[in-house]
């Protein structure tokens, strides 16, 4: 009996010693823990949303392919329809359109879409990086026709004639809508590695300028105040890769030359996706 009770003394003693133990296990990890500092974790930054205004002669199909990519990566894109009506009111509209807008905003303008985001820009705080894609990026006073003849090799810097069929606009006498002409629609925007059955579509699908856009003087450009990213197409020609280079060097802009026609979105989505991109993460 005394050394039943003995023993059980004992195991009594081990338990309440492990129990100890673990207790000071407990109390030493607390300690070892308690003068850790804690910071508040930083949250993600917000994606701006991008915002891609197609040029004349096209409509926002044209960013498709830019469109899916961009959206595969988490962005929030929006194409909203560009008038083609005039500068000054194509610019005001899409200004309206941007203040519908929450957050950051990436503004990319194709071609004539340059004129219009260059002065729907200009003072919203909201528009934080300009992109340029085969694109018009005016200074004040400068005008479709100034810009696109400034140097040789534009397809458009001849007789209005053989360019463009000519359709009055009753609500504006002495204006008419212009149509790229079929036979001048494929040399003026394409190349080999688009078919001619796409051409084909494209030409179908159109949306004319209105004439008086290509007189209208550009105003205050935002890129003054607001960083800008330029893709020149080599091959373009409608505005002339060397016109190009020059007006992105004017605005200081990051620019990267591709070997593309004036579509280069169609025929080199990715590089264009990568300079919106790099715009972007700029604004971060």
């Amino acid at each position: 009996m005394k050394l039943s009770l003995r023993r059980r003394l004992i195991y009594v003693g081990v338990a309440i010693g492990s129990l100890t133990l673990v207790g000071a296990g407990i109390g030493t990890a607390q300690a070892s823990t308690s003068h850790v500092a804690h910071f508040p974790s930083r949250p993600a930054p917000v994606k701006p949303t991008v915002v891609l205004v197609h040029g004349a002669w096209a409509d926002g199909s044209s960013w498709d392919k830019v469109a899916a990519k961009l959206q595969h990566d988490g962005y929030r894109v929006v194409t909203p329809p560009n008038l083609l009506s005039s500068v000054t009111k194509d610019a005001e509209s899409l200004r309206a359109y941007l203040d519908s807008i929450t957050g950051p905003i990436v503004l990319v303008g194709h071609s004539y879409g340059g004129m219009v985001i260059t002065n729907a820009a200009l003072g919203d705080e909201q528009v934080k990086a300009l992109v340029y894609v085969d694109a018009y990026l005016p200074d004040e006073h400068d005008t479709v026709f100034s810009l696109t003849s400034a140097v040789p090799g534009s397809v458009f810097a001849a007789e209005a004639s053989t360019v463009f069929d000519q359709v009055a606009i009753p609500s504006a006498p002495g204006t008419a809508n212009l149509y790229v002409k079929p036979s001048v629609f494929g040399r003026a925007f394409a190349d080999k590695t688009i078919s001619a059955k796409e051409v084909a579509v494209l030409a179908a699908r159109q949306r004319p300028l209105a004439s008086n856009a290509l007189t209208e003087e550009s105003g205050e450009p935002a890129w003054r105040t607001i960083p800008s990213w330029s893709v020149v197409g080599k091959q373009d020609a409608v505005i002339p890769a060397a016109q190009q280079i020059a007006m992105s060097k004017r605005a200081k802009a990051h620019t990267i030359e591709i070997n593309a026609p004036h579509l280069s979105m169609v025929t080199d989505p990715g590089a264009v996706t990568n300079q919106i991109e790099a715009a972007a993460k700029a604004t971060d």
